[in-house]
């Protein structure tokens, strides 16, 4: 839950990289999920380096620095490189759960550091992979870089490592989103969550693909990790099935994965069918446990805030769960964000959480009350 409107018993094989015409061309068989539960692997998935073909770099954008073009030169431990025809190796394949945290805000309107920095801490040992900084239901749109800076030192500070945390950029001009992310990515951060440019409307495919090659080709030799961020209720700007393979095909050493949080099962289940080496994550947690079960790898999730533990089972097991998906319908109904905050807040009991930062509101006070008794029958105190 971001702002959207198993399985086997091993994970799914992945596919071989297919052109991009092939695949739009081409009917994906049916794939049945198996009733079987599927064990969780948290072990890296190793694929050889390919030589980059000279039909790589087609887009109209700056000529990428040594080391872009083919697949990326970093292992998922950024104090490691991969030489030349070296196996790479990608964890985001084994993603799991990252809870896209929200953002406390004391009453004067700046971020309660230490109560995020807590707050995180707390997703993660109750169970999620990882926490995601800066992303939609952390209002990343409304946080100045020296907030971001000082948030990224305050958690470095409370022991929550880099390797454990999921960089959000929020920017429209790509010299500052990629400024963001070459942040992200400095700190060791798993990887960096990239929306398109949200201020222009329309943009034509050539356009967007412009736009993050010109952002992947700053980040130099450094640029690896990158999750496509496909949310189009709240940037009104699509990631189209098209663009996602064409910049997988020309910059497959930076991106890895996409965060498909556009809440339309048949656009979800046609990437899934496509995929090739993309890792996929879902921001949708009504479609969730079906993706798991068609070979999504895992969820950058709202509901992370919350309960974990539920979407443990979603992701590892594919297991189908009505009490998180009425809960989602019900938040979907109110603005997202603020909604979210309202549960913690409710969960908490710290009114902080409630709080949001212009332009977005509160969530009244009835509203809340409705979302806090449906959430205590959903998810009955033990």
């Amino acid at each position: 839950m971001d702002g959207t409107a198993q399985s086997p018993s091993r994970r799914p094989d992945r596919r071989s990289r297919r052109r991009p015409e092939t695949v739009a061309t081409r009917t994906a068989p049916a794939r049945r999920p198996s009733p079987d539960v599927r064990p969780r692997n948290r072990r890296p998935v190793t694929r050889r380096v390919e030589p980059a073909s000279p039909r790589r770099h087609a887009i109209a954008s700056p000529p990428n620095p040594p080391g872009v073009a083919g697949r990326r030169t970093l292992p998922h431990s950024p104090t490691g490189r991969c030489g030349a025809g070296e196996p790479f190796v990608s964890t985001l394949d084994t993603f799991g759960v990252s809870a896209a945290l929200t953002t406390p805000f004391a009453a004067d309107g700046t971020i309660a550091v230490a109560t995020l920095v807590a707050h995180a801490r707390s997703c993660l040992d109750r169970g999620c992979d990882s926490v995601t900084l800066f992303g939609t239901t952390g209002e990343g749109a409304s946080i100045g870089e020296a907030e971001r800076a000082a948030v990224f030192d305050a958690f470095a500070a409370g022991g929550i490592p880099a390797d454990r945390i999921v960089c959000g950029v929020a920017a429209a001009a790509w010299p500052d989103a990629a400024a963001q992310a070459r942040d992200g990515l400095a700190r060791g951060c798993r990887a960096v969550l990239i929306p398109p440019p949200f201020y222009f409307k329309n943009p034509s495919l050539d356009g967007l693909a412009a736009w993050y090659g010109a952002l992947i080709g700053a980040l130099g030799a450094d640029a690896r990790d990158v999750i496509l961020y496909h949310i189009p209720s709240v940037t009104a700007v699509p990631l189209p099935l098209e663009l996602i393979l064409r910049l997988a095909r020309d910059f497959p050493r930076a991106v890895a994965a996409v965060k498909d949080s556009g809440g339309v099962w048949a656009d979800t289940e046609a990437l899934l069918a496509a995929r090739g080496d993309l890792a996929i994550l879902v921001g949708d947690e009504r479609d969730l446990a079906r993706a798991v079960r068609l070979g999504a790898v895992g969820a950058i999730s709202g509901m992370a805030n919350l309960r974990p533990d539920r979407l443990r089972a979603m992701v590892d097991l594919g297991r189908d769960d009505p009490g998180m998906v009425e809960l989602v319908r019900a938040l979907l109904a109110h603005p997202v964000t603020p909604a979210v905050k309202a549960l913690v807040a409710h969960m908490t009991g710290d009114a902080a959480w409630g709080r949001t930062r212009p332009p977005l509101e509160a969530t009244p006070a009835i509203a809340a009350a409705a979302l806090a008794d449906l959430y205590d029958r959903v998810f009955p105190v033990a």
